[in-house]
């Protein structure tokens, strides 16, 4: 089902979003700052953050063809606010518009063992991996890694879910049942000194800009609170920046790429995985940005051109989860919080329910 509002033919560009979440919300607010009208799908696009904001809706699952057709014959674009969007839809999506972030992008995104090769056939270090199907196949990765490792899931987990810390004495067919997958990856353990995340944009002419690196801390495997730019040596942020830009020019990549790493204690550089889209650690740029994230790839969408990624000195921003609610009237006091509630009607455990950014002393 579709809610009244306009269509491809209006005169104004209309970006279609796949998916109702805050990212969608973000990205509709952003592109109607450009008089970009917005058009969200998602099994529950009406009643969703997104589908609140945006210009148009329609309800209905990535796999109704003749929905999906008709979407994405009413706008001159479309992107995903998530990356595991089935590659039937983008396919079928992309016989009539552009289709951002592209096939290969979301192929890699979307599974653990595809991304580490990717990044490892550029040269682009990582930690050690093994693919695992079975217990057999986890018990000989064990012994060859021969100390503390994750596994994984390849597929879906995000936020700390679908993944174990192990160690080579634990019960290995427990950890594997925990997971709960025949499609897993096995990491190494990394000591590393911190996690950092790049960002950049790229047009369907194979042009990109970056954003400022951003430094991230993470609490039960969800991102706490990211500091920017991030107070890193020069050499660590142009790694970070050439092995996005790498990685993007392999996939062929219209729109965003964030790429999170962690700083071993060593000093290496390692890639940990990557999202085709807006990325939580860089919401510090809707205020702290000349140009935010969002605003960025509604540019990149409608052919506006890129925008000036210059920063507004160091930001911090800090996720709200639903344990952490109870802040808001504090954080609403305060004239140096930009607060960003994503309108979501049940506050749960560990969901994320806004975000609040506030820009540090020089």
């Amino acid at each position: 089902m579709t809610s009244p509002a306009g269509s491809h033919g209006q005169g104004t560009p209309c970006i279609g979003i796949l998916g109702s979440g805050q990212l969608g919300r973000m990205i509709a607010i952003a592109a109607a700052q450009l008089g970009v009208r917005t058009h969200v799908y998602a099994p529950d696009a009406q009643a969703s953050p997104a589908g609140e904001v945006a210009t148009t809706t329609t309800t209905a699952s990535y796999d109704d063809i003749e929905s999906l057709r008709r979407f994405a014959a009413s706008v001159d674009a479309v992107t995903s606010e998530f990356e595991n969007v089935p590659a039937a839809t983008m396919q079928v999506i992309g016989e009539s518009c552009l289709a951002s972030p592209g096939a290969a992008a979301l192929q890699a995104a979307q599974h653990r063992i595809a991304e580490k090769t990717l990044a490892a056939g550029l040269g682009i270090p990582t930690p050690r991996f093994w693919q695992v199907g079975s217990l057999q196949d986890l018990t000989l990765a064990m012994k060859a890694l021969g100390g503390p490792a994750i596994l994984k899931t390849c597929r879906l987990g995000y936020d700390g879910k679908g993944q174990v810390r192990i160690k080579p004495d634990d019960d290995l067919a427990t950890a594997l049942e925990a997971v709960g997958s025949d499609d897993a990856i096995l990491e190494e353990m990394i000591a590393f000194d911190g996690e950092i995340s790049a960002l950049l944009a790229r047009d369907a002419q194979g042009n990109m800009v970056h954003f400022p690196v951003s430094q991230n801390r993470h609490e039960n495997g969800i991102l706490a609170r990211t500091v920017a730019p991030a107070p890193v040596i020069p050499a660590i942020e142009e790694a970070a920046q050439s092995a996005t830009a790498a990685l993007a020019e392999a996939v062929d990549l219209v729109g965003l790429l964030a790429v999170e790493f962690f700083i071993a204690a060593d000093g290496r550089l390692l890639f940990n995985e990557m999202a085709p889209r807006p990325h939580n650690s860089f919401h510090w740029t809707i205020e702290g940005c000349a140009t935010s994230q969002f605003t960025q790839l509604a540019r990149v969408l409608t052919g506006l051109g890129f925008g000036d990624t210059t920063p507004y000195g160091r930001w911090q921003m800090d996720n709200l989860l639903g344990q952490h609610l109870d802040r808001v009237p504090g954080l609403l006091a305060d004239a140096g919080n930009h607060l960003h509630l994503y309108g979501k009607p049940e506050a749960r455990q560990d969901r994320k329910m806004g975000h609040v950014s506030r820009r540090l002393g020089d």
